[in-house]
């Protein structure tokens, strides 16, 4: 459902869980962007052109998290089941040496990555994201995995979203940035749920996966993952907090924490400019290491 055309040329590819549509521009080392629930690749249109002009590769999905048009009935869309749908891409496209950047739910699904298959991964970039405890975090998205045990669940989440004051809300888009996000990037992230049932099943099935046993669980094997890793973190962020990020640094052997002034979750949003900045440097501090 991604429409910002700054993301480049859309692609579409078969993977053994499903098929998957991303927006592919640039040329260079790979750069692989991940967003969270309720969001596609939209959420990085302001960062990846930056990203692309400083001599990168850039792919942007639109993962199976409720933003997207193309649905995986068949898929495991348990947390660990869309990570193996991340590094399976990477697979498929014989991605080597990848930086890896993620947001809100997807830096979750990432550290379960690190967990499981990093094996294609030379860096990583974790923006204020699901960590330890916090998936979803407390107390506003902690309600969502048992309302997806409803029936008819996903179907009243997404009715409720056409209303733009109900977009607003702290249990929606209401704290994730700074300013309301634009009218067209908010229709970009509902209107594929509300527009069709397989999506909304995928949505479903995912939510009601979702559990903090599988982000504690990552978080026990982070330290054997010894490669550069940066904690973009929103010092405004209600959702997730710097402790979080302190946290991580802790886990993680070769991490360092950048905070970001001017921002709550969706720092791709609220301060592209600074998180394609951080982006770039980190890369290219690989780039002159050799790795």
């Amino acid at each position: 459902m991604a429409i910002s055309e700054s993301l480049g040329a859309q692609q579409e590819i078969d993977l053994p869980r499903g098929r998957l549509r991303y927006r592919d521009r640039g040329e260079g080392p790979p750069v692989v962007f991940v967003h969270g629930l309720m969001a596609n690749a939209d959420l990085w249109r302001n960062v990846v052109p930056r990203v692309a002009e400083a001599g990168y590769r850039c792919i942007a999905p639109d993962w199976p998290l409720g933003a997207h048009e193309l649905p995986v009935p068949g898929a495991d869309l348990s947390p660990p089941g869309v990570a193996d749908l991340i590094a399976d891409l990477l697979n498929a496209l014989d991605l080597r040496g990848v930086t890896l950047v993620a947001n809100d739910t997807g830096g979750a699904l990432t550290q379960i990555v690190l967990a499981r298959r990093p094996e294609r991964l030379a860096r990583v970039v974790l923006t204020s994201c699901d960590s330890f405890e916090y998936f979803f975090p407390p107390p506003v998205l902690r309600y969502l995995p048992p309302l997806a045990a409803l029936p008819g669940s996903a179907w009243l989440l997404v009715q409720a979203l056409r209303s733009r004051w109900v977009q607003r809300l702290p249990i929606a888009y209401g704290w994730l940035t700074m300013r309301p996000l634009p009218p067209e990037i908010l229709d970009s992230f509902v209107l594929p749920s509300r527009r069709s049932a397989a999506v909304r099943d995928d949505l479903r099935r995912f939510v009601r996966a979702v559990h903090r046993r599988y982000t504690l669980a990552a978080a026990e094997a982070l330290p054997a993952f010894r490669r550069p890793v940066l904690l973009a973190w929103a010092t405004e962020d209600r959702l997730f907090p710097v402790s979080l990020a302190h946290r991580l640094a802790e886990r993680l052997p070769a991490a360092r924490t950048a905070l970001v002034p001017g921002s709550r979750t969706f720092v791709p949003e609220d301060q592209p400019e600074r998180l394609a900045e951080l982006v770039v440097d980190f890369a290219r501090e690989g780039t002159r290491a050799g790795h």
